[in-house]
């Protein structure tokens, strides 16, 4: 059985919030290798995110999401009290809109069996072998996937996030959600597929934790 598989998701709305960002949650314009892997880990019902260390994933965009900045609520905690008025204020936050892209997902390098791939293609094959909650998110649980499914090799023009020592996009492959001190981050560029639907070598990326 192969070890790679791709698949096309479609999310109406997100944000992918810059881990940098502070009281403007500014948002990536693209979504980064980490939240996909959470996104995949999710739609296949594992809770640990350690599971599948080594995978490699290849990214590409099939739309150019429009942005907009919306004003919202946020908590941080300045007191445990949780109804202390303080915890909560509004900040603005950006949105990405119609972001529809495709992942690639191979899971050569990876130890553990089944492997992601394998349990991906199950749960397509037979949903109802997945034992999971809440609905699948791109990130945020207020940013709910439409649509994920597999992904025909047809003619469709791709933008590959390829990595890029010079490229103007950081993100990140691995998030520490204790500190800032784990997490890990590769830089990237995007490309339109002049070579075909087939991930290009540098556009893999391998989830590797801390």
């Amino acid at each position: 059985m192969t070890k790679q598989i791709a698949l096309l998701v479609e999310v109406p709305i997100a944000c992918f919030r810059q881990s940098r960002a502070r009281e403007y949650a500014e948002t990536y314009p693209v979504p980064p290798p980490a939240t996909v892997y959470g996104m995949l880990l999710s739609c296949v019902g594992e809770v640990n995110r350690f599971r599948h260390i080594g995978v490699k994933l290849a990214i590409a965009m099939l739309s150019q999401p429009q942005k907009s900045t919306v004003i919202r609520t946020f908590r941080r905690f300045k007191k445990r009290e949780i109804s202390y008025r303080n915890n909560a204020r509004p900040d603005y936050q950006e949105l990405l809109t119609d972001i529809r892209f495709v992942v690639c997902v191979d899971s050569q390098t990876e130890s553990v069996q089944p492997n992601l791939t394998q349990r991906l293609r199950e749960a397509f094959a037979d949903p109802q072998v997945v034992n999971r909650f809440g609905g699948l998110c791109l990130g945020e649980s207020r940013d709910l996937v439409n649509s994920i499914q597999l992904f025909q090799s047809e003619t469709t023009e791709l933008y590959w996030l390829k990595k890029d020592e010079n490229g103007l996009l950081t993100l990140p492959y691995w998030v520490d959600h204790v500190g800032s001190q784990g997490t890990r981050w590769d830089r990237y560029h995007l490309e339109d597929s002049s070579s075909g639907n087939t991930p290009p070598q540098s556009s893999w990326t391998e989830i590797r934790g801390s």
